[in-house]
């Protein structure tokens, strides 16, 4: 049986197949693969904003099992977490921030509590930071026991040109050299071509200098070549591909398989590499194109951004002389805050310079902010009378027993107390108590008082069940619209009916839903609609409450803060489709998830907008 020789390549920067003194040039040259680099940095930076919801406790523990374990986590994944955590802490943070100006205080004031997980997100953040150093050490004297490896494996090879033994026994030794040689992997690359040039040279002196068959050799030069053109055909096919940096890094893969493919005829070596680089050279060229155009992106990104620090650098103190044009000037900062925020990457080089920059302008506004509200003193006092002068009013009502018209002024009083401003720290606190004291007073004896409709609320227990009953034995076999008319027209009973006791309210909710859904889910209505139903459902209930419009505004406000929070993550996900490289591995299963929540959102967005008219709706009639 014949044997097959073939020698496998390790570098992509050299051709094994020429001569010495012919070596051609390097195919991807550094400035390439710094961008590669850097492509791949901003790639993750993208993809790591998504991360499934988890509670703090949850990242924690998730980020405890990532320590544990013995392979190092990615950075996106790790970075994934971070920003989950932080991401929750802001949320808690603004929550603390609300509940704190509620109870009168001044908002910037608002000093955040310190939370116990964050340090302990730390600790493991820094344990995985240190594991990964650690890891990348070890790496590196692996690759110095390979070099080690390779240059007595290159040494074997040299004796094995200058011996005469028997060749059966010389080839055998050569080909478990070669595999040796390929069975050891990275070397330091500063020593991967100079070593790769002694591999090549003593592998070729193998072939030319033993006297071998050459019925072997011209039979595995043969599919050599086939397996080279092969490579040739498929990069040239590339050169077309509309996606430059999945093209990219697809002809990596491919160096790599041709650095693994042996030499081919030598009067053929010098024109197949040609073909090989030269579709090469198209590759990089248009991947370069590509970074250029990020480049110019970036560029237009800093131009923004420096505008930005401009407008904050402009701003005419002097003209600040009071609480409300304070707070004008804070809502535009704000506004320039969320701008950045939407404005993309700029040059890396001058990344932190510009966010720094920005940082201090903005520290340094609220800071002189701050020290305006400490320095007005007067305005507090007015403040405290006028908060005393409500305190009084809610104390003469708080023994009314005028529930509706009562409540309604008490309300009125409130929301007059939120648009007072902050008054001295020292009478904050029991001003507050005093007032909400009255108030609590009250809204107790309002409490005691419906203890009386109990009797009613039973009735109407019993009522609600009796149509649920109706609800599931409805006729099965009746057209499908015909059907759902009659449970809507059962349903809309059910909610004419008043209230039911307090601890029965979810359970006969519950009830009432599994009975629709059931012939919804026969008849396979879809969830969407469902929802809505359910939504209009809700808006009846709300109607029927003391003072709906106010509740159903406070709806309302709900709702189009949910839409306006969703239409921001549908144009974020649409944007981020920009930036997601397809070529690593995942991301295309990345990219299809991207476009699935793509679709959830404008789904959620309609739903939002069907929501609010039916809610502007039922206030028109309100209104009438």
């Amino acid at each position: 049986m014949p044997f097959i020789l073939k020698t496998n390549y390790m570098n992509e920067n050299l051709n094994p197949e020429l001569p010495e003194n012919n070596l051609p040039e390097e195919v991807t040259n550094q400035s390439v693969e710094e961008e590669a680099k850097e492509q791949s940095e901003t790639s993750t930076e993208t993809s790591v904003a998504k991360q499934v919801s988890l509670t703090k406790d949850e990242i924690i523990e998730k980020l405890k099992n990532l320590t544990a374990q013995t392979e190092i986590p990615s950075r996106a994944e790790v970075e994934s977490l971070k920003q989950a955590f932080y991401k929750l802490r802001s949320a808690a943070i603004e929550e603390q921030k609300t509940q704190f100006i509620e109870a009168g205080n001044d908002a910037e004031a608002f000093v955040p509590a310190p939370d116990p997980s964050e340090d302990v997100l730390k600790t493991f953040l820094s344990e995985l930071k240190e594991k990964r150093a650690s890891q990348a050490a070890a790496e590196e004297n692996l690759k110095e026991e390979n070099y080690n490896k390779k240059l007595q494996i290159i040494e074997s090879i040299k004796n094995l040109t200058e011996s005469s033994d028997d060749f059966n026994k010389l080839y055998k030794e050569f080909k478990d050299l070669q595999q040796g040689w390929n069975d050891v992997t990275s070397v330091p690359q500063s020593k991967e071509k100079e070593l790769w040039k002694s591999y090549q040279i003593y592998t070729e002196k193998f072939y030319d200098l033993i006297k071998i068959n050459n019925e072997f050799r011209d039979y595995d030069f043969k599919k050599n070549l086939e397996l080279k053109n092969a490579i040739c055909e498929s990069v040239e096919k590339l050169i077309d591909d509309t996606d430059s940096v999945s093209a990219f890094h697809q002809l990596q893969n491919f160096h790599q398989q041709w650095r693994e493919i042996g030499p081919v005829a030598r009067e053929l070596r010098e024109e197949i590499w040609t073909r090989f680089k030269n579709a090469s050279t198209a590759i990089n060229k248009k991947y370069q194109t590509h970074f250029e155009s990020l480049k110019g992106r970036e560029e237009e990104n800093l131009v923004e951004k420096t505008a930005i620090c401009e407008a904050l650098k402009n701003i005419d103190y002097s003209t600040l002389t009071s609480f409300k044009e304070w707070d004008e000037k804070s809502k535009e900062v704000i506004e320039l805050q969320a701008k950045w925020k939407t404005i993309g990457f700029v040059p890396k080089k001058v990344n932190n310079q510009i966010f720094e920059e920005f940082r201090s302008l903005c520290d340094a506004f609220f800071e002189k902010k701050s020290e305006f509200f400490k320095g007005v003193r007067g305005e507090m006092d007015e403040n405290l009378d006028k908060k005393r002068a409500l305190t009084e009013q809610a104390k003469a009502l708080k023994d009314s027993t005028d529930w509706k018209s009562t409540t309604d002024k008490l309300i009125a009083i409130q929301k007059e107390w939120k648009t007072i401003g902050p008054v001295p720290r020292k009478y904050s606190d029991a001003i507050w108590k005093e007032f909400v004291t009255a108030c609590d007073y009250f809204f107790e004896q309002k409490k005691k008082n419906e203890s009386s409709q109990k009797s009613e609320e039973l009735d109407n227990l019993a009522a609600k069940k009796e149509i649920i009953e109706k609800i599931k034995n409805v006729d099965q076999s009746l057209d499908p619209s015909e059907l759902i008319a009659k449970v809507r027209e059962l349903a809309d009973e059910w909610h004419k009916i008043g209230f039911v006791p307090f601890k029965e309210k979810d359970k006969i909710y519950k009830e009432f839903h599994q009975a629709v859904d059931a012939h919804y889910d026969r008849l396979k209505v879809d969830k969407t609609e469902r929802r809505f139903e359910s939504f209009k459902s809700n808006i009846k209930d709300i109607s029927k409450q003391d003072n709906p419009k106010r509740a159903l505004y406070r709806e309302r406000d709900h709702l189009m803060h949910q839409y306006n929070k969703v239409k921001s993550d549908l144009q974020t996900y649409e944007n981020n489709m920009n930036f997601l490289s397809i070529s690593s591995k995942g991301a295309s299963g990345l990219l299809k998830d991207v476009n699935n929540k793509i679709e959830k959102l404008k789904e959620e967005m309609e739903l939002l907008v069907k929501k609010i008219e039916a809610l502007d709706e039922n206030l028109n009639e309100l209104e009438k």
